[in-house]
């Protein structure tokens, strides 16, 4: 049943397709004729009232044809003139919009040419953007590197600085442990110098002789000099040991 109804259905629509420009044409006929034929009864009626009315004679049916025929032919030359004005008239505006189109077809050539120079203008820009790209690219890669050994340089710089400043750090606590040390060897050597003073006064002192003999200024030039002496011996090992 289904396939009965799709090849009726297929059918009608080829017929639709294959007929519907050829009604179109036969209607436009049939339209023409119309025209024609109301024309041509308007015609014969005006040829038979202008027959009758000269004289009551009634005209010949040749010339009453002939009649109608000029009057077809006038009516078709006047319609004939109006198809031809308004062809023409159609044929100016067809013209003055060919030429429109023209224009406008030359200023979209010109846009076009002047678009694709712009293409152009920019796809060169843009290889050069590229280029200078690429170029700051590796120039980047290149200062990337060079930072990298800097860090590196750097690095081992403050290194080397922390190592010199413990090394400085311990020389100066060396120098400051050997600058005590001098300076209580001194302090020593001073009480040991006043003692030695103070001893030689007491001695002095208990000792009454009234007349100074050379003898006693010998001894005492000489305990003078032996601590002197002393003194300076231990002062040159005191220097030699720091």
């Amino acid at each position: 049943m289904r396939s009965w109804k799709n090849h009726v259905r297929g059918e009608l629509q080829q017929r639709d397709q294959t007929e519907k420009l050829p009604f179109i044409g036969v209607f436009t006929s049939l339209s023409q004729m119309e025209e024609r034929f109301e024309f041509r009864k308007t015609c014969l009626d005006d040829v038979q009232s202008k027959s009758l009315d000269r004289g009551g004679r009634e005209v010949g049916k040749d010339t009453r044809l002939l009649q109608l025929q000029l009057r077809e032919s006038e009516h078709l030359a006047e319609k004939l003139s109006q198809t031809v004005s308004d062809l023409t008239t159609v044929l100016y505006l067809k013209e003055a919009e060919l030429q429109y189109w023209q224009s406008r077809v030359s200023h979209f050539r010109q846009e076009a040419l002047s678009l694709a120079k712009g293409s152009n203008a920019m796809k060169a820009t843009l290889s050069e953007f590229e280029y200078t790209v690429e170029c700051q690219s590796k120039e980047l890669a290149a200062l990337r590197t060079e930072q990298k050994g800097i860090n590196q340089a750097l690095e081992q710089a403050c290194r080397e600085k922390e190592e010199l400043l413990q090394r400085w750090m311990e020389e100066k606590r060396e120098e400051a442990d050997r600058l005590n040390k001098y300076n209580a060897a001194q302090e020593r050597w001073q009480r040991f110098a006043k003692q030695l003073k103070k001893h030689l006064h007491n001695a002095r002192t208990k000792e009454f002789v009234p007349i100074v003999t050379s003898s006693w200024c010998g001894e005492a030039e000489m305990s003078t000099s032996v601590i002197q002496r002393i003194n300076n011996t231990y002062r040159d090992t005191t220097m030699s040991k720091l």
